[in-house]
Order: structure tokens, then C-alpha cells, then sequence
């Protein structure tokens, strides 16, 4: 069918980095284009609110070109709607031209090992989420009684789990930190955390201001031991042809800390390299976590491979939290690689299965679901518009699906169906409320926790 971008309906699911810059693109290519921008929660922003660290509001600071794209004619946020539950991508598909999903990445990778199921083993988006005062995790309970931790993995997520464990909760009370979590952090007994990564310093993925944070900590020590860092040949030769320099910047940060007399301070950071998890022991609950030496050789593709060896070591860790990647689910409805854990699509346009070059009319995506887990928040910037330029192309080309005739509108269906559907209007009344909570006790906000509280202060109206 042919028909001017500008007279488009589209739907975008997930109001994340993805979706906002999703809805960025069609803006200045469509002005006027009719955008609905559909969320789980009456809260936009996913991981920017859920996912980034309090610690690090100038990340956040994004959220003001969010606003400012959620201001333009033809925008619409439709917060509290479930796609799968309250409506489903069928009916989406009907009532609109084309459907982009922006749903991100929302489950984790498990070890698979021995021990996983016992109590004090946790994903460590679970414990991101909870600091953030997402309501789905918001009653978890993380036993902070334990001595010493085990996080999984040496990426960002890694880096800000140790650190809010680490930090003293005097700082961390300036944060939007949730403030179920300030209390629980403050009277935590946890003083010993072990970081575990399965290859060495070279293959690290944290970015360089993220690793060097962890040594700038009041009261903590960052243990390395300086034998991690003499390089293998495979690592050498993989750093000499980086073009990335951030692993050589890793790298000087980890010989500096090596170098550091110990301190004997009341926390500490322990890394780990060339180390993996076999096995979690405990009776109920963990008690302890296995770990086997790794050596490293070339796997021929200009990479390195960790082979086990038979050195194994016991760490006295109470609580887990693995940390090895983010892993997208399947939206009932929309073709899904479980391989890979995204969906399969062709620069964004949905296709039939992996591997095929059939694309699915009007269906797209965009972020980590279209991608992988991987990048910074800006990434899914050229991701989204990517994915934009790709939909406006196939517009161009006539193929946008026809709508069928006597549908009902998304409104109509979801206030049958007696779903309490939240505007971008009533995102203001919240984060004006928020923001008031904090400001009572000197913080930059209280987030609220619990979806009826926030329906119950919505349709309370503005103070």
C-alpha cells in the first residue's frame, strides 16, 4: 500500500533508549506522525531508570531529550499495557501500520552448574533492579548478612554491583538509590566481594572509568593478584591489534592497583581473572563457590578460549550474583532465535526465522531484542534510526500492510478489556511526586516502588 510517512500509524513497544530514539527517528523523518509508545509501566525509561546506576545521574541526564521527544504532536505514551497479557501483538498489528519492539533484553544467562537453584544464588539484574526500585523486584530479599560475595563476570553491570556493595551507604544516600535498598545496604555485613572472570585483563569487558571507580571507594581495598597480569601469548598478541584501547587502559589500572601496598581496609574488592565457577556448595542455601584455574590459548580467530584446568579453589562466599550477560524472551506472537535470544530480523525488519530472508509485513525491532545485549546507551541510537531507515524504505516501497476495515481503536479494546491505562501527563504526576519525596529528605528523588500506589497517585491528580 502506498501511503505519505507522515500518515503512518505506529506502535512502539518498550519506552527504553530504543524506543525513544525510535520514536526520535520517525519524528524528524514524519513530522506529524502518529506515534503510540506502549510500556509495562506507568514509569518510562527502562534500564535508564531501572538499569543505571544511581551513582551515576549524569547517565540519567538522557532523560531530558526523552522528554523533549514525548512533547512532539502525535506522540502518545500508553504506560500499564502488557503486550502478550492485555493485548496482544495481533491486535497490535491491526490497529496500527507498523509495529516496532523495543522490549530489550529481560531475563539473564545461567551458569549451569551445580548449585545454581540454592538460596543466595541470584541473577545480578535482579539485585540492579531491586536498587532501583523496579516494582517487580522490589519485595526481593537479598541476604546482605553474609561476609563475602561472589559477583560473576567482569562487565559494567559487574563493576556497578560491586561498587553499590562496596560503597558507603553515606554516599549513596545523595542517590535516587530505592530507599528499601539504602536501608538494607546500610545495615549490610558484607566486607569481602569477589569479582570472577572467566579469561584475563585483556578480554575484560567494563570500560575503564567503570573498573578505576572501584579503587577510588573510601574503606575499600582492591586486591590483584600481579600474576593475573602477566599476559599469555594469545592475550599479547590480541591486545597488540586492538585498535579499542580500552583494555590497555584496563590493564594499567590493574598493574597500578597490583602494585599498591595493602591497605587493611574494612571492605574489600578481590579479582578473580582467568577463573570460572563449577559449583555452588550448600546445603539450602549457598555456602560456598567452587572455581577453576583457566589457561588461555588462541581460538584461532584472533580471540583467546578458556580451557579448565585441575586447579580448583574454594571461596567462602555466602551470596552470588551472576553476572554474564542479558539474555531477550519471546513475545508470543513474533518469531524468536533461542540461540541467540533475540529476534531475528534483517537491519531490523522481522524476519520469518533465523537464517531466513522472508520478513514479517509491518513487524521490526530495535535495542538489545533486535541486537544482543551490547553497547552503551547511545548505541541504540544508531540502532533505532537503523531500523527507521529501513521501515521508511520498505514505506517508500509500498509495503506497509493494509489495516482491516471496522477494527476497534487501542483505546476502545483496552478500556473493554478494563485495563487502567496511564498517559504521559500522569508520568509527570509521579515524577513530580517523587521528586517531592526526595526533596523532604535532601535526595534527588524516592522512587515508588509499587504499580497500585503509583495508579492510586495518578488518579489522585497533581498536587
Amino acid at each position: 500500500m502506498s501511503i505519505p510517512p507522515s500518515s503512518l500509524r505506529v506502535a512502539i513497544v518498550g519506552s527504553g533508549p530504543a524506543g525513544f530514539y525510535a520514536a526520535e527517528a520517525l519524528q524528524k523523518a514524519a513530522p506529524g506522525i502518529s506515534i503510540d509508545l506502549i510500556d509495562r509501566l506507568p514509569t518510562p525509561f527502562g534500564l535508564v531508570r531501572g538499569g543505571v546506576a544511581p551513582d551515576h545521574p549524569k547517565i540519567k541526564s538522557v532523560t531530558r531529550i526523552f522528554d523533549r521527544i514525548a512533547t512532539h504532536p502525535g506522540f502518545r505514551y500508553l504506560g500499564h499495557v502488557r503486550v502478550g497479557q492485555d493485548v496482544t501483538v495481533e491486535e497490535l498489528r491491526a490497529r496500527y501500520h507498523m509495529l516496532v519492539l523495543c522490549y530489550g533484553a529481560e531475563t539473564d544467562r545461567a551458569l549451569g552448574i551445580p548449585g545454581e537453584q540454592l538460596a543466595g544464588s541470584h541473577a545480578a539484574t535482579e539485585f540492579v533492579a531491586w536498587y532501583n526500585g523496579h516494582p517487580d523486584y522490589a519485595a526481593t530479599h537479598f541476604d546482605l548478612t553474609q561476609g563475602e560475595v561472589a559477583v560473576v563476570g567482569i562487565g559494567n553491570v559487574a563493576m556497578d554491583v560491586a561498587r553499590i556493595l562496596a560503597k558507603p551507604t553515606s554516599v549513596l544516600a545523595a542517590t535516587d538509590l530505592a530507599d528499601h535498598a539504602l536501608q538494607a545496604l546500610a545495615a549490610s555485613q558484607v566486607h569481602t566481594i569477589h569479582l570472577v572472570a572467566r579469561r584475563g585483563p585483556v578480554q575484560a569487558a567494563c570500560t575503564t572509568p567503570e573498573l578505576r571507580e572501584l579503587g577510588e571507594l573510601e574503606g575499600v581495598e582492591v586486591i590483584v593478584d600481579p600474576r593475573d597480569l602477566e599476559l599469555d601469548a594469545a592475550s599479547e598478541a590480541q591486545l597488540a591489534a586492538m585498535e579499542d584501547r580500552n583494555p590497555a587502559k584496563n590493564l594499567d589500572v590493574l598493574r597500578e592497583w597490583a602494585s599498591r601496598p595493602r591497605t587493611g581496609a574494612p571492605r574489600k574488592v578481590v579479582l578473580h581473572f582467568n577463573a570460572s565457577p563449577v559449583a555452588l556448595s550448600g546445603n539450602e542455601r549457598v555456602e560456598g563457590m567452587t572455581i577453576v584455574r583457566n589457561r588461555l590459548e588462541s581460538d584461532g580467530r584472533g580471540g583467546v578460549r578458556a580451557v579448565p584446568t585441575d586447579d580448583t579453589q574454594q571461596l567462602p562466599v555466602g551470596l552470588v550474583f551472576r553476572s554474564v550477560g542479558y539474555k531477550g524472551k519471546a513475545l508470543p506472537g513474533v518469531p524468536f532465535d533461542e540461540r541467540t535470544g533475540v529476534v531475528p530480523n534483517l537491519r531490523g525488519h522481522v524476519v520469518e526465522q533465523a537464517g531466513s530472508t522472508a520478513t514479517v509485513p509491518g513487524l521490526y525491532v530495535a535495542g538489545w531484542i533486535k541486537r544482543g545485549p551490547q553497547g552503551i546507551i547511545g548505541t541504540n541510537k544508531l540502532c533505532a534510526t537503523d531500523t527507521v531507515t529501513q521501515l521508511l524504505a520498505d514505506v517508500a516501497a509500498g509495503d506497509v500492510p493494509v489495516l482491516p476495515e471496522g477494527v476497534s481503536s487501542i483505546d476502545q479494546l483496552l478500556a473493554e478489556r478494563g485495563v487502567t491505562v496511564t498517559s504521559w501527563a500522569d508520568w509527570q504526576t509521579l515524577d513530580t511526586a517523587e521528586q517531592a519525596r526526595g526533596a523532604a529528605s535532601g535526595r534527588p528523588r524516592l522512587k515508588i516502588t509499587n504499580v497500585q500506589e503509583m495508579l492510586e497517585i495518578i488518579a489522585a491528580g497533581p498536587a
